[in-house]
């Protein structure tokens, strides 16, 4: 006769830094999932985990059980004629390279059923910034978002109460016990709610630097190293790129301005700095997709996409048949929200920028109101940051750091002062740092 399975035994064998069993880590998720197990002893588990670790098996046991805790999406009634692939990223300023990247990997022949979610403290979230087109649908249910991958090629949503939801519990928990930052909880966070997605492959985007969850490269680099091995362990073909976090990703900072970044990149009208970024994912994306045999070649394909007005069709088609207006790329300005003062943010010295604390600069966005401090905080999607200056560029008379976009001249002046004190300014511009760092896949056997 079997010794029955009781919580508290398997948390005190976790405490001790024993590792579980699949039988036991099965039992901890469907606690998770039927509310069996109380809030006490999730939090208990989970500060476990956190202090002693989960080795490779573990990892791989928790994600594929918080994966089948709700629905696996079945695409295969669509009869698509591509593969299924996404990308995930660890967050950061300025980061909308999804809205960019989405409609790309479409226009070369994936399909992107792309589940995103919202900000909180200092980074952005996609949603958000989907949020400021008028109409456009975060959140259909399954056989919507189906339909949106089916017609457009791609759809950036929200995760749904079905996909996961002991991940969605279990991260609630470990929002209020300071134990989010465990690479095991997060590599399974991320991984079931993709699993679940029910996709053919993954990149994941490792951010790191001052604007990054991985302030410093050797915990990006364990953390990609987590969710590569993990994601291929569970049946998920997956690579990660690290790449940078230590300046804004882009030139604008901020709901609506962003969207409007991201549809002037796709109209041709602008190559901003992220563009690299953008064009490594998508080379990985395609590659692992099987459109092309090596990085170049799928540079190629991306190049050609983005050239000839392919993937903006794929954007403007996502944001159709999501609800949005059917024709939001040609007049994105008269949809997205506008703050009533725009002024400039004016250096304090003249000179050349040297580097900055992207965190910071994302916080005076918060403060802006384009952010939340609380999860249930509402968002002003016309407030923002535009024209950032980047490293090494120039900035003094007529060159301001940025232009602010505030709901009032207070507001506006408290940002700059922010956005002043983030910023360092010297006389020499320093050499150009590498956007991508590195690149991670899945050791051979």
């Amino acid at each position: 006769m079997s010794t029955p399975l009781l919580p508290q035994e398997i948390i005190r064998k976790k405490r001790d830094g024993a590792a579980l069993s699949a039988e036991e880590i099965a039992f901890m998720v469907r606690g998770l999932t039927d509310g069996s197990m109380g809030n006490g002893q999730i939090a208990a588990f989970a500060m476990a985990v956190f202090f002693q670790g989960m080795d490779m098996a573990e990892r791989v046991a928790l994600t594929r059980e918080m994966t089948a805790s709700g629905e696996v999406l079945d695409w295969a009634p669509l009869d698509l004629d591509g593969p299924l692939l996404d990308k995930h990223s660890t967050g950061g300023v300025g980061d909308k390279v999804s809205l960019m990247l989405a409609p790309i990997v479409a226009a070369c022949g994936g399909y992107v059923p792309m589940i995103s979610g919202r900000g909180l403290g200092h980074t952005g979230g996609t949603l958000d910034k989907l949020d400021s087109i008028p109409g456009y649908n975060t959140a259909p249910d399954n056989a919507g978002f189906r339909d949106a991958v089916r017609r457009a090629g791609c759809a950036i949503i929200g995760q749904t109460a079905d996909l996961a939801p002991a991940d969605g519990r279990f991260y609630a928990i470990r929002d209020v016990t300071a134990t989010v930052e465990s690479i095991p909880l997060i590599t399974a966070s991320i991984l079931s709610k993709k699993l679940a997605a029910g996709l053919d492959a993954l990149v994941m985007d490792v951010k790191t630097g001052s604007g990054a969850f991985a302030a410093d490269i050797a915990m990006a680099r364990e953390l990609a190293a987590s969710i590569v091995a993990v994601a291929n362990g569970a049946g998920l073909t997956c690579t990660a790129l690290i790449t940078d976090m230590d300046q804004v990703l882009g030139h604008t900072v901020g709901n609506a301005l962003e969207v409007a970044e991201a549809v002037a990149y796709l109209r041709g009208e602008r190559k901003p700095r992220l563009h690299a970024v953008v064009m490594a994912l998508a080379e990985e994306m395609l590659v692992l997709g099987g459109f092309a045999a090596d990085t170049m070649a799928a540079r190629q394909q991306a190049e050609r996409a983005l050239a000839d007005g392919r993937a903006a069709e794929r954007f403007a088609a996502m944001v159709a048949v999501l609800g949005g207006p059917a024709d939001f790329m040609e007049r994105p300005a008269a949809y997205l929200p506008v703050a009533p003062v725009v002024r400039p943010c004016e250096p304090e010295r003249a000179g050349v920028v040297t580097g900055m604390n992207a965190r910071d600069i994302g916080v005076a966005v918060v403060g802006l109101g384009g952010g939340r401090a609380h999860v249930e905080d509402a968002i002003d999607h016309s407030v923002g940051l535009s024209e950032v200056r980047g490293i090494g560029d120039t900035v003094g008379p007529g060159q301001p750091l940025a232009m602010v976009h505030a709901a009032d001249e207070a507001a506006a002046e408290a940002a700059s002062e922010a956005l002043c004190a983030a910023v360092r300014i010297g006389d020499a511009a320093p050499a150009p740092a590498a956007l991508v760092h590195q690149r991670l896949a899945e050791a051979a056997a």
